[in-house]
């Protein structure tokens, strides 16, 4: 039998509640009061739930990569079409940088910018994620390249690497609440020099 009460409250739905406070506020501007309020949690229920304020934030950093991934895996089905998954995956990004949505920013550029230097747990999952996505991307390249789809002398992994550095350049500049059409016609420029 497990030992203690059982926890009466939606651990998911507090760390979604926590990620978007560290999101909103970056990590050293967020308070435990700020993280109290928004997961309707007790100091009890939260450090025994996660620990300290570091915990809950790695969690809630894994969820928003999840998330990040899970979406990339959609976009990038190898049962679809490489070149239309490259395109569902920057139409996301246009989505996300423009207007309101890119003023909000990305919660891992952000945490890139203030932890990765000095958090190695940070730091970790940070790299990990951008190599993650680089892998993906390549992927779809390497099958859009046998498909006969990249344009000549573009080689898979390192356009993987301009489009990875691209996209999250893309993220930082949606801070400044570009249009869409801005965004898009940075995207059609770059994605019109690797495909045919």
């Amino acid at each position: 039998m497990p030992r203690g009460r059982p926890r009466s409250f939606d651990v998911d739905a507090a760390i979604e509640r926590a990620m978007d406070v560290f999101w909103s506020r970056g990590y050293h501007a967020t308070a435990l009061p700020d993280l109290l309020r928004a997961t309707r949690l007790s100091r009890g229920s939260l450090y025994a739930a996660f620990g300290d304020k570091h915990s809950l934030f790695l969690r809630a950093l894994d969820r928003y990569i999840a998330d990040a991934l899970a979406r990339m895996d959609v976009e990038f089905d190898p049962r679809n079409d490489p070149v239309d998954g490259l395109r569902a995956y920057l139409a996301g990004y246009v989505e996300r940088t423009s207007g309101s949505n890119g003023r909000r920013g990305c919660l891992l550029v952000a945490t890139a910018m203030e932890l990765a230097g000095g958090d190695a747990e940070v730091g970790r999952r940070v790299a990990g994620f951008f190599k993650a996505m680089e892998a993906k991307v390549a992927e779809a390249l390497s099958r859009a390249k046998a498909a006969g789809r990249l344009a000549d002398g573009i080689e898979p992994a390192t356009a993987a690497r301009v489009l990875v550095c691209f996209v999250e350049g893309l993220r930082v500049v949606g801070k400044t609440a570009p249009v869409r059409t801005t965004s898009q016609a940075a995207v059609d420029a770059l994605i019109g020099r690797f495909l045919r």
